[in-house]
């Protein structure tokens, strides 16, 4: 059986995914946000939750066809490239914290986000795949999980799941130091910090046995079923884990890992199904400029949004207001409403954001941050 080099469905859900992490991002107003498009507060999973730990999963499902290239073997020269690779991403994620802090006061500096985290997740995991064996890869990936939650039951407060006591800050901040973190809600907790990027290691390598197990399959209607299959079983295991170690994203609980899984496996078969067993393709040119590009649009688009927040002078008075305040506020706002026109915005902005995509997948320049 030809397998493509290229799996179409992985790039077109990969490309929601970054549109979906853009959007959700940058409303109008944070005052003014629906509940879908809010993160659940502590514990739970909103559909907004689903979008970070999807792209950790993805990204594990390409490396499985990106390391096909040089037969999934660790050489001198691959241990190079991704050692080099996840400084880059770490190094532009530490370049977002200072533009955002609009300070170069490197004593202050966030150290972890987003991108440090996808940096961390890609490096290791990598090392992961390439240096294991498949049945040691599965076995880590359960290691993982199992002892991220013996870690934070062992180690954590009379309540070890709580944003009090849990024992993910105490970590960060004995080892990163409590001016390099960021804060959350009134606490001094990072939501991408050290620790808990260990879990999302786990997402990742799932990610790649996904892969593994559609590439590996004898057809595509059953690679597509073992995936809905799979994925209906990780949301129920996600579901009664909780009960004990419950889902929770701020601290990438091991049941978040292995819900948010179960639901990025149905997401992709859902996109086989409809893309290469019934053939449907042309929608997804959309989403594929996304999906082509997709760190360096998300890159582009959080400097973009920073951007967006330096302030204005509004009045005499000397009262000011921040680009996308003044927006919202003058344009958006009178426009579509308080929630409408924050999403309204938050939309607006995402099609900027495709546009360069657009010209870039037009000009077939892909950058492979």
């Amino acid at each position: 059986m030809n397998r493509p080099k290229r799996l179409l469905a992985l790039d077109v859900f990969r490309g929601l995914t970054i549109a979906l992490m853009i959007i959700v991002t940058n409303p109008g107003s944070w005052n003014y946000v629906y509940a879908p498009l809010r993160h659940a507060k502590w514990d739970g999973c909103t559909p907004t939750d689903l979008v970070f730990p999807f792209f950790m999963f993805i990204m594990g499902s390409a490396m499985w066809y990106s390391f096909k290239k040089i037969n999934h073997t660790l050489s001198k020269l691959v241990a190079v490239k991704i050692l080099r690779r996840t400084l880059v991403i770490f190094l532009i994620g530490l370049a977002i914290n200072i533009y955002a802090s609009f300070s170069f006061d490197i004593s202050h500096l966030r150290i972890m986000g987003v991108m440090n985290r996808i940096a961390l997740g890609y490096g290791i995991a990598a090392f992961i795949v390439l240096g294991l064996s498949y049945r040691y890869v599965q076995i880590t990936t359960g290691v993982i999980l199992l002892g991220y939650w013996a870690l934070l039951a062992l180690f954590g407060g009379s309540e070890p799941y709580s944003l009090e006591g849990n024992f993910v800050g105490t970590f960060d901040q004995f080892v990163l130091g409590a001016n390099h973190m960021q804060g959350y809600q009134g606490i001094l907790f990072d939501q991408t910090g050290l620790l808990a990027t260990l879990p999302s290691i786990a997402s990742v390598l799932l990610g790649y046995i996904t892969g593994r197990l559609i590439d590996l399959s004898k057809n595509i209607h059953i690679a597509v079923k073992q995936l809905f299959i799979y994925g209906m079983l990780g949301i129920v295991v996600g579901v009664a884990w909780g009960f004990l170690f419950p889902i929770n994203k701020p601290l990438w609980t091991s049941s978040y890992v292995v819900y948010t899984s179960g639901f990025a496996m149905l997401l992709l078969g859902a996109f086989l199904w409809v893309i290469d067993v019934k053939g449907y393709k042309k929608w997804t040119k959309p989403l594929q400029v996304f999906g082509m590009n997709p760190l360096f649009i998300y890159v582009f688009a959080v400097f973009l949004a920073i951007s967006l927040r330096i302030k204005l002078a509004y009045s005499p008075a000397g009262d000011s207001i921040s680009i996308t305040n003044w927006l919202y506020t003058n344009y958006y706002q009178p426009l579509a409403g308080n929630m409408n026109g924050s999403l309204l915005y938050a939309l607006s902005f995402g099609i900027i954001c495709w546009l360069l995509g657009w010209l870039m997948y037009r000009k077939k320049v892909f950058i492979k941050i």
